[in-house]
């Protein structure tokens, strides 16, 4: 795998020498384009254009700009060493645009070469809908908490509007819906939304879809929003070891905390050169772990997984990647 890493990179100077510098750019993109389909007009709604460093040298992303106000892009992280991840984000301007948008957002890379990649947006922003906040805001949730966030909706113009249903494609939202005002040619509805208590660990970044009886524009997307956070914290966790030569030690620690105490039931790794100190029985909201990794014989790279668990409800664990490079020989994983 490195040695197709290393001949992919030699290969670049030689690929941009013959005209073909965007596309080793554009090979770190999964999606180049987004519609955001019919949003209403105040609505909070942005899309994530994500990027990995799929090469060895680090890439740096020097700017970006829009062909249109309607959109404003910016840099979730600007520099990538090999395989970090990052994003390009898109944000509607929803209170300043009206009607059928598209947009171009161009990325300009300037190293380790130079070059530019293109993303295209489209949306149709309604004037006549707005939404009351922007979007369903959840903010932080703990996992096995959930939350309620709550949005007005109004519709100007038409007495007989109505939102017949809501749809999701996260099994993970629920959504009761109460109809609040119906006259002079305005229509309010409330939206309670529910994130479940099993909802997974990570980012909320979806949609719900308002499905009306307007033959025209029958969906209209109200963004939703969050981030479910483990109870259990696991720092670092991405632990770097340096480079060791065979036959030499690394210690490292790795602190584990949580809001209420606990016990750590196990540590595993299936790589026996991680060798894991004893820990303590008793039940903490803080816990240290010590290690220590012993290079072998052959070298390369490694990175391996460490599992913590706990008896936090539910089995929570956390887990901590490590990396270290073995001087000499081949790679391993």
């Amino acid at each position: 795998m490195f040695r197709k890493l290393w001949l992919a990179v030699c290969l670049l100077p030689l690929l941009a020498s013959f005209g073909m510098g965007q596309d080793w750019a554009n090979k770190m993109f999964k999606v180049r384009t987004h519609d955001f389909g019919t949003v209403a007009k105040g609505a909070k709604v942005f899309y994530e254009f994500e990027l990995q460093n799929i090469y060895e040298e680090t890439v740096h992303i020097a700017s970006v700009r829009s062909s249109c106000g309607c959109t404003s892009p910016s840099i979730k992280t600007d520099t990538l060493n090999t395989w970090e991840k990052g994003a390009i984000v898109a944000k509607l301007n929803t209170d300043s645009f009206l009607g059928h948008k598209s947009a171009t957002v161009t990325v300009t890379i300037d190293k380790p070469f130079y070059a530019e990649v293109q993303l295209n947006v489209s949306t149709n922003i309604r004037g006549d809908v707005a939404f009351e906040p922007g979007s369903v805001q959840f903010g932080n949730v703990e996992q096995g908490e959930g939350a309620v966030a709550k949005v007005h909706v109004t519709q100007a113009g038409r007495s007989d509007w109505m939102i017949t249903d809501v749809r999701s494609n996260d099994d993970f939202l629920g959504v009761e819906m109460t109809e609040t005002n119906r006259g002079g040619g305005r229509v309010g509805y409330d939206l309670t939304v529910r994130l479940k208590e099993n909802a997974p660990v990570g980012f909320i970044s979806t949609q719900l879809a308002l499905i009306t009886n307007d033959g025209r524009s029958p969906s209209v997307s109200l963004p939703v929003e969050g981030k479910v956070d483990s109870p259990l914290n696991v720092s670092p966790s991405a632990l770097s070891l340096g480079e060791l030569k065979p036959g030499e030690k690394k210690e490292a620690k790795l602190i584990v905390r949580a809001k209420k105490p606990f016990k750590i039931t196990g540590v595993t790794c299936d790589n026996e050169a991680f060798q894991f100190a004893a820990v303590p029985e008793e039940a903490k909201k803080l816990h240290f772990i010590p290690l220590t990794f012993t290079a072998g014989e052959k070298g390369g790279t490694i990175v391996q997984k460490i599992t913590i668990e706990t008896d936090l409800p539910g089995d929570v664990s956390g887990e901590s990647v490590a990396t270290v490079v073995v001087a000499g020989g081949n790679s391993e994983t």
